[in-house]
């Protein structure tokens, strides 16, 4: 007899905020790409709880810090109220494309969403750390399978949260709603 779970399904997430992944996908990756990485990427941030606040002050869908919000936002004044899900998407979107362009070098689209969010996760400082750490044990430090090989190495990362977060966002990719 199969689980209540299972014959209820793949989890249907809401299209509540679709409007919004979609515009600010567009705007800050182009036409042609999917919007879906990034309500992965509130799915794996929030849950999709626009009202979210984590242990360390992260807000929103995309769980920006005041901080950054309010950097982006000297750059975006539109950008209102990191609490708006409007503006705490196109937010996070937006930091990703500047992280995103951090990367620009790696050329497989997988490698470069994993470099990409893992810095949203753990800081691009950290994983420029890796990456060295990478490449000086002879790795391809273009290569996230590299990163993950030697993230126990790699002081002061909680490396097990940031490798577990980009593997959850490669795994919800798929279960988002076009």
């Amino acid at each position: 007899m199969a689980s209540s779970l299972a014959a209820a399904g793949p989890k249907k997430y809401s299209a509540a905020y679709d409007q919004y992944f979609r515009k600010y996908s567009k705007h800050y990756f182009g036409i042609g790409f999917d919007w879906r990485w990034f309500k992965a990427q509130a799915i794996a941030e929030s849950g999709l709880d626009e009202k979210a606040v984590s242990r360390v002050s992260a807000k929103g869908l995309m769980q920006i810090m005041p901080a950054t919000f309010a950097d982006i936002q000297k750059r975006n004044p539109d950008f209102a109220d990191i609490l708006d899900p409007r503006w705490n998407i196109a937010a996070g979107i937006y930091y990703d494309r500047v992280l995103w362009k951090m990367w620009a070098a790696i050329e497989s689209l997988a490698d470069h969403l994993s470099f990409m969010f893992g810095a949203y996760n753990a800081g691009s400082t950290t994983i420029r750390r890796a990456q060295a750490h990478a490449k000086a044990k002879g790795y391809n430090e273009t290569l996230w399978e590299s990163v993950v090989q030697i993230a126990t190495e790699v002081p002061r990362w909680r490396h097990r949260e940031t490798l577990g977060y980009v593997e959850k966002i490669h795994g919800l990719v798929e279960k988002v709603e076009k």
